[in-house]
This record gives structure tokens, sequence and C-alpha cells, in this order.
């Protein structure tokens, strides 16, 4: 490998110039015609180094020559380092050797080489070359021994990735409200609208406005997974769309929210953006207000499970073709069934709740939700919806610590048997995230108090799903 030229460390603006260098190669004179009976035989006694030809036009001018750069371990006429078959082929071949000068500058060389050659020696074990794409953005999240060289730092990263034009980093300045971090350019073009592909739909959002995380796809796609095309879903905490979207296109019926007004516009946008039509329904209301107003309205609307049409496997040809159904017999007035009722009860097959910094305090609003209505659900552990929460948990037991932090919200004990601890992804040293899914419990479905009856030890969200005004940068981790 070429090493980067010794550059003075520390600088706080990019000179590409000061990568200029050549190093000395030594290189077989060969005919144009034996190019690759050489190569074959050279095998890694050739020059592989990236972005650098190995055969190069002869230097003495003639057309029909070639040189062949070998491996910047051998350089000496005797061969020293190249194997016993190269020194035999060239012998044999009668082969010129020569040397060859190359040239390469700062193209050649990786980011992360770029920064190791730049940096101070004593921040470089971990040259912070790694980011995350957002559409044209992309997403640093710099230590604070990084941030005197940010300028530098973004504008290597921009220069190494074409498919890039801007580059951000995440400051600790938390929006109270809304719960994003604030973003400060680094290089690049000052444009924070991002589009981007995930689970077959296309977003677009202000990525300075609202939250989004690539590193959650993997957790949209195994949830949206879990709901069938008949399924009623709920999105509490919706964003932009990312459950949303995907169980809208699979042709669920879905009312999803957001307190954002940069995330409800969004959503509205991205509806249109991915031809969705009536069965996405959006709001831009408290997570609280939203669940019993998304209840309600679904009810009002007479909606109904729709009937699963079962898909038929086209047979082979000459294959038998199932009979229809012989239709059944007119009942005789003597054997009329009662009426159906006009409108069935139909609830939320799901809710999904997706803040996984104050998710948890939200469920308070499930205490008492279907008050009223117990006729209507004769079978409680079929029909009451199941409930999916995202919270962070510290613990080194999450399953009981995160099971009693919904327990002491909602004010009731869940049914074990249908309680589920999903591990999504480690945000900091000691802490991570997961998702609880449970069976909505009769018990506090139906209670007659909207109160807790259990309190939880700690309180940290106010009524707007947004942290607390008190809350300091330093106690969230910058990698949430």
């Amino acid at each position: 490998m070429i090493p980067p030229p010794a550059i003075q460390r520390g600088l706080l603006t990019l000179d590409r110039s000061l990568f200029k260098t050549s190093v000395s190669a030594m290189a077989l004179r060969i005919p144009a015609s034996m190019t690759m009976e050489c190569k074959k035989t050279l095998g890694t006694d050739m020059l592989l180094e990236p972005k650098i030809r190995n055969v190069i036009d002869s230097d003495d001018g003639e057309k029909s020559k070639r040189l062949v750069l070998l491996n910047l371990n051998i350089q000496t006429e005797d061969l020293e380092g190249a194997s016993e078959k190269t020194k035999e082929f060239i012998k044999e071949k009668g082969i010129d050797l020569t040397k060859a000068e190359i040239s390469v500058g700062y193209d050649h060389w990786t980011a992360d080489e770029i920064l190791r050659a730049l940096l101070p020696e004593e921040i470089i074990d971990e040259a912070p070359s790694s980011f995350t794409t957002v559409g044209h953005i992309a997403h640093m999240n710099l230590k604070d021994e990084y941030l005197p060289f940010k300028g530098l730092i973004g504008q290597v990263i921009l220069d190494k990735n074409p498919n890039l034009k801007t580059v951000v980093n995440k400051t600790d300045s938390i929006d109270t409200t809304f719960r994003f971090f604030k973003m400060e350019v680094l290089a690049g073009e000052d444009n924070m609208i991002a589009e981007v592909r995930e689970s077959g739909c296309r977003f677009k959002f202000d990525f300075s406005q609202v939250y989004w995380n690539s590193r959650l796809h993997t957790e949209h796609d195994r949830l949206v997974k879990m709901f069938k095309p008949t399924d009623a879903v709920c999105d509490v905490m919706a964003g932009v769309g990312p459950f949303a979207m995907p169980a809208s296109k699979k042709g669920c019926m879905v009312y999803a929210n957001d307190l954002n007004p940069t995330s409800y516009k969004y959503m509205l946008e991205n509806k249109g953006l991915n031809k969705i039509k009536d069965n996405l329904h959006i709001y831009n209301l408290d997570g609280r207000e939203f669940i019993r107003k998304a209840v309600e309205d679904l009810e009002k609307s007479g909606y109904q499970t729709p009937v699963a049409v079962p898909t038929v496997p086209k047979g082979k040809k000459g294959a038998a073709v199932p009979k229809p159904e012989t239709p059944a017999p007119e009942p005789t007035p003597t054997s009329i069934a009662p009426a159906t009722p006009a409108h069935k009860f139909k609830t939320f097959d799901h809710f999904v709740m997706n803040l996984p910094a104050t998710a948890i305090e939200f469920l308070d609003a499930f205490r008492g939700l279907f008050k009223g209505r117990e006729e209507h659900i004769p079978e409680p552990k079929i029909q009451l919806p199941m409930i999916h929460c995202h919270c962070f948990s510290k613990s080194d037991k999450p399953e009981d610590d995160v099971r009693e932090r919904v327990e002491a919200v909602m004010g009731g004990k869940l049914e074990l048997d249908s309680v589920k601890l999903h591990w999504v992804r480690k945000v900091a040293p000691n802490k991570d995230m997961y998702c609880i899914s449970f069976r909505l419990p009769a018990e506090i479905a139906f209670a007659s108090d909207a109160k807790r009856k259990l309190e939880p030890e700690t309180d940290t969200s106010s009524a707007t799903g947004g942290a607390p005004e008190t809350e300091s940068a330093e106690k969230r981790s910058k990698t949430e």
C-alpha cells in the first residue's frame, strides 16, 4: 500500500495539494502481446494497488510494448521478494527490468486514510469517517475531541462520497417539544430536504425539523410484516410515516398522528408521493388525545375488517379446475336467520408507539379506553388490540424493567402470555432500545377510572410527549 505523505497534523482547513507524491516501482518491459501471459504468471507479484493501473504504456515510446508494474515490496533488480515462479519466467523470457515513477494525489486515498494523516495522533485511533446516509445528506455524530476539525472532516467526507451533497453534524441542542436534535452543516449545500426510499415507499422530509433514523429500517419492516392486510393500525407517534406508509400500501386501514406540525406536513405529502388513497388518515394531535380520537373516529366510520379474498394458485395446463361451490338454497319463511346488525363494533388491531424516550408515559391513555363497550368485545383476549411500544432500558433485566414501567403507567398488570420484548438496537454502551408488544388487558381497557392505580418511579415527559424543559442535552446519549 502507498502511504499518504507526511503532512503537518492538526490543520483546520483542507489543502489537497499536500497529498501529491510519487513512488518508484520495478517494472517489466514486455511486448503488448505478452500482457495476459505475464499477468497470469506474476499473480500477487504485480502491483495490486487500488486506483492504479499495473499495466501502462512503455517509457521508451514503443507503442508495441508495455510496462508491467511490480509489487512495491520488490525494489531491486535481483527481484528480492518475488516468487521463484516470477523470477524463472522473467529469466526464461529475457524480459528487461526498468524503474517506473507512479504519481498519486489526494484522490488516491480513502476518507479514513486522509483523516488519519491530517488529525492529531492522539485522536486518530477511531478516525471519524463513519456516517449515516439520509438521501443526499451524510449525518455525522462527532465526539467533542473532533469538533475543532469539523469543517475539515466534513469536506473530506464530501469529497470521498460523490453521491453526497451535504454533510451535517448533530449538535447538543435538543428541541424540547418534538425531541429532534438540531443540525449543523459542515460541508456542501445547506439543503436539508431529504428524499429516501424505504420498505418500498418514498419519503420526503426536512431532516433538520423531524426525526428520521435510517438504522431503524429493520424495525420498521419487522412490525409491518406482523400486520395483516385486513388489519386496522393506529400509529400514535408516526413521524413522517415509516410505519404508516408501508402498512397502508400493504392494505391496512391506518390512522397516523404526529404532534410535530412539520412531520404532519410531510406525512401528508408522503401519502401523495406513495399514491395512497382512502386507507390512511393523518392527524396532528397530542398522543393521548389522538388515541381516544382515533378509536372514536374508526367506530364512527363504520369500518369493518375486509373479507380476505384467498388467492388461488394458477394450475398447470390440464389440471382440474375446482368447481364453484353450489349456492345455498334460499331460506324458507320458517328458517330466516335474524338480521345482522347494520354496524358491528370494530377497533384497531394494533397500536404503534414509536417514541422510545417517552412513549411508555402515554400508555395511561389506554386505561378505560373501551369502558362502556364491554358487550361489543365479548372476547377481549382476541378483540382488544396489540400494543407495540418502543422504549429505552439500562437494566440488566430489561424484561422486568420495561414490563414494570408499563404496568405502573397503565395502572394494572399485563397478561404475561401476550408479552414479548424485542431488542431493537444499542444506542449507548449501557443503553438499549426495545419494543414491548402486549395485548391490552381487559382490566385496563374497561377500567371505570381513567387514573393510574400504580405510580411510576419517575415522570420524565410532559403531556405533549416532549422532554421536560430542564432536561440537559448531556443526559441524552449522542447516539440516540
